[in-house]
């Protein structure tokens, strides 16, 4: 039976590690790796998550009265100056703010840093009542915006349930959508194509052997045996990306080295190879059920490049290890005529402001009809034989 509460206290941290490894991942768990300790320390540690890049840490730990030195639940919580990296685009929101002479910025923001990846946020011990621990964070976490006098706290890319749990509690929802490959049983990437319509297999085909003709083949390598030279080419290409839209990139090297020591069990990398040199790479990371494809680069761009090297070379490796699904990232309709399925994403996002509150409601109230129909109308072009639920 869950414990029922009465006498709760939270705390908040300008770092994870003040809560610490073991505490963190015994609430978090580490199946996600954009959610343990590891990633989120790394981000920390290696500069990536500061004051100075707009993601000052600000985590949750929340305390019962008979255990005051070993949390109950844990969240991760970010003092935010800007919205970069956050990939729930509020812009719009920002402006609005601005022409009525009001400061959007700062905002508090729960979500993995520069990672469009839908999971838990909020972590409660088993032994806890959740809504009771959900209900007391949220209630904190108004007093302090008060304190802080910051205008707003988003929750980004919550799990479904969490976010109807929130939406329960006050925090208005919001919906988007991404492209996800599910593995139905395949045997093999030609077992997979032989459930797509005649003309879209034809044309996968094409062109992974249009790569093929250009010389270009693939090595995977898993996080532990990538080598020093992968790890800088691969960050080479990475912020090449970057630079030819006129951007820098958001992680540093010593992030991406730091991956490599301590969660390098989540990782593997693709890299393409021509005449034995490395012209492209994509780094993925992993759980028990499911890929995510994250970083990318390339020395040169080829035709069909980085659809064989960021999604076909993903596919083929979920369906040798026996992955149920693939998350590949944010945005991109190119996506649907390669087998990736349209799925329903979500936020929740407070707004101290009543005015404001108000109209960003009504905003939620007609954007949605709009996206749950893009979400149907882009299912209808799944190259799938039968549309697979």
């Amino acid at each position: 039976m869950k414990k029922l509460l009465t006498r709760l206290s939270l705390q908040f941290f300008d770092s994870i590690a003040s809560i610490g490894r073991s505490q963190w991942n015994r609430l978090s768990g580490v199946d996600n790796p954009f959610m343990r300790y590891e990633f989120l320390h790394a981000l920390e540690c290696t500069g990536c998550t500061t004051a100075g890049t707009g993601w000052q840490p600000y985590h949750v730990a929340v305390f019962c009265e008979d255990e005051k030195t070993c949390p109950v639940a844990v969240m991760p919580l970010y003092l935010k100056t800007n919205s970069q990296g956050e990939y729930v685009f509020d812009w719009s929101w920002a402006n609005a703010y601005h022409r009525r002479g009001e400061e959007y910025y700062p905002k508090l923001v729960t979500a993995a840093p520069f990672t469009p990846s839908q999971d838990r946020r909020l972590f409660v011990s088993q032994e806890q009542d959740q809504h009771s621990i959900y209900a007391f964070i949220v209630e904190k976490i108004k007093e302090q915006a008060e304190i802080l006098n910051v205008s707003s706290w988003h929750v980004l890319f919550p799990e479904k349930h969490e976010h109807e749990q929130l939406k329960k509690l006050g925090i208005q929802g919001r919906i988007a959508t991404q492209f996800h490959w599910y593995n139905r049983g395949y045997e093999s990437f030609d077992d997979f194509l032989q459930h797509l319509n005649s003309r879209k297999r034809k044309s996968i085909r094409k062109e992974r052997h249009q790569v093929t003709e250009q010389g270009i083949s693939f090595i995977c390598t898993e996080g532990g045996a990538i080598s020093e030279q992968q790890w800088e080419d691969f960050y080479l290409f990475y912020q090449t990306t970057y630079l030819i839209r006129g951007m820098q990139g958001y992680l540093k090297r010593s992030f991406f080295l730091t991956l490599a020591e301590t969660m390098s069990d989540q990782l593997f990398l693709i890299n393409a190879v021509k005449e034995r040199e490395v012209i492209a790479a994509a780094l993925f990371f992993k759980n028990s059920e499911k890929l995510f494809g994250r970083y990318w680069g390339c020395r040169e761009d080829r035709q069909f490049l980085h659809f064989e090297t960021c999604y076909y070379q993903g596919i083929d490796y979920a369906i040798a290890h026996g992955h149920q699904s693939f998350d590949s990232g944010a945005q991109g309709e190119h996506k649907i005529q390669r087998g990736f399925e349209p799925i329903i994403t979500c936020s929740n996002h407070w707004i101290a402001h009543a005015g404001f509150a108000g109209a960003i409601s009504r905003f939620l109230e007609e954007e949605r009809p709009h996206i749950l129909a893009y979400q149907k109308d882009a299912s209808r072009l799944l190259p799938f034989k039968q549309i697979q639920s």
